[in-house]
């Protein structure tokens, strides 16, 4: 009866490893020979508030490729959403699985870093004096960083 314990004890542990390292692989590309199908026509519903559309893709499970549907995905302020890719290199084919990159702060899809109008006024930043775009240039402006 002891030794079965141990066994089920030990079942179990290499059980709850095997399953806590699951989520720590699941952004790591996939790489395989065989050539995704073409993607799916998918109808992007209305825009909701608060979320970002995340578009279906094809996954690889199991040694089949698997179409996973688009859903929505609440919005991660001072993130953009990257959509799930597979690129053709060297005779393979790679899946970059959708994530969250930090730095676009006006969610235009830009990232900050290349983004030349971050407030979306039509004005380049460098020139731009009016931070908040209430037509009030910041100099004059008692409240410069909040829009009317």
């Amino acid at each position: 009866m002891n030794m079965l314990k141990r066994s089920l004890l030990a079942c179990a542990a290499a059980g709850a490893l095997a399953v806590a390292s699951v989520p720590a692989m699941a952004g790591v590309d996939l790489t395989i020979k065989i050539a995704p199908p073409l993607p799916r026509v998918e109808v992007i519903p209305a825009p909701r508030v608060g979320f970002v559309w995340a578009p279906g893709y094809w996954d690889y499970r199991g040694n089949n490729h698997v179409w996973v549907a688009g859903t929505w995905a609440p919005e991660r302020r001072g993130y953009r959403y990257n959509a799930p890719v597979w690129v053709q290199r060297d005779g393979q084919w790679h899946l970059t699985r959708g994530h969250w990159a930090r730095g676009d702060s006006d969610h235009d899809g830009v990232p900050n870093a290349a983004d030349r109008d971050r407030d979306n006024d039509g004005i380049r930043n460098g020139p731009d004096r009016d931070r908040d775009g209430d037509g009030i240039r910041d100099r004059r402006d008692n409240h410069p960083n909040v829009p009317k």
